[in-house]
Parts: C-alpha cells; sequence; structure tokens
C-alpha cells in the first residue's frame, strides 16, 4: 500500500502543473489576441476614408489595407517612371545664339553686342546664363516671362556688368516630388 500515496501524489502534481500551463496558455493566447486586436486598429486607422458609421470586418480591413498598398505602390512605381523619363530628357544642355528679329533691335544700336544663352537642365533643375549687351535688358524679362508661363518656380536670379556685357544667372524648379 505505500506505492499508491506516491502514485496519488504525482497524479495529483501533474493535474496541478497541467492546469497551470492550460491558464498559462489561456493568458498568452488572450495576450495575443488582444495585441492583434490593436495592430488591426493602427493598420485600419492609417487607410483613407474611414468615415463610415458601421465597422468593418476584419477581413474587409485587411482586403481594404492590401487594395490601399497596391495603389501606393503602383504611384511610386508611376512616380519612379516619370522622375526617370524628366531626368533622362532634362539631362542635357542648350547653348543658343540668334539673330531673329527681337534680337537685330538690339543689334542694331552702335556697339551692340549679340545675346547668347546657355540652358543647363538637371533633374528638376534648370539654370539659363544670358549674356548680353548692356541694353538688351528686354531679353531678361523675356525668359522669366517665359519660364513663368512654363510654370516653372524661378528660385534665384542675379547679373552682374562688366564693360559693355551683362550677365545674367537664372536658377529655376521645372518640377517637384
Amino acid at each position: 500500500m505505500g506505492i499508491l500515496p506516491d502514485l496519488k501524489e504525482i497524479m495529483e502534481a501533474s493535474l496541478s502543473s497541467s492546469s497551470t500551463t492550460k491558464v498559462e496558455r489561456r493568458v498568452i493566447e488572450k495576450n495575443r489576441r488582444n495585441q492583434m486586436k490593436i495592430l488591426y486598429a493602427h493598420l485600419n486607422s492609417l487607410l483613407p476614408n474611414q468615415n463610415s458609421k458601421e465597422p468593418q470586418s476584419l477581413p474587409e480591413q485587411i482586403d481594404e489595407a492590401i487594395n490601399y498598398i497596391k495603389s501606393l505602390e503602383a504611384k511610386v512605381q508611376k512616380s519612379k517612371q516619370k522622375r526617370d523619363s524628366l531626368n533622362f530628357d532634362r539631362k542635357r544642355s542648350y547653348e543658343y545664339c540668334s539673330s531673329s528679329s527681337s534680337f537685330e533691335t538690339a543689334r542694331s544700336a552702335p556697339g551692340a553686342k549679340s545675346p547668347q544663352i546657355q540652358i543647363h537642365e538637371s533633374g528638376s533643375t534648370l539654370e539659363v546664363v544670358l549674356s548680353t549687351g548692356l541694353h538688351n535688358q528686354f531679353i531678361f524679362y523675356d525668359i522669366i516671362r517665359i519660364l513663368d508661363q512654363e510654370q516653372a518656380d524661378v528660385v534665384h536670379a542675379s547679373f552682374s556688368a562688366s564693360g559693355d556685357t551683362m550677365l545674367h544667372l537664372v536658377r529655376a524648379e521645372t518640377w517637384k516630388f
């Protein structure tokens, strides 16, 4: 009969540890569910158009999040393609020397200097360097007007005079992301 009490103690200890383990598992699972509920609520709060009065089911919230993320990825891809095409198109420089009718008036004055325009584009930055005679200020104003028409934001404009030459520098942002 000495074996029976030992077996009884072992069984009680086993049941006690088993019920403790079950309680621990329940607590852990409850904490996990609460944490997931908090994370789903946070995810849902990040989605646009959350003004509907009736709450969405969890699968609907996840589907909406997936669709929103996919739409953002598509927008990012489209923006990258646009940026790359604009960068490819804009990485070049121009030098312009003209004898068009608007420049003829300036050249007809005695000692007038033929205007020279250099345009440097890099990404969204456009730099215009204009070299003219002292009496050709209207060309500078035409450049500013053209940049405005093309919806470029002039961020810097300066000039300097040396002898009978005026040097103008204009920097503009042509597009922004």
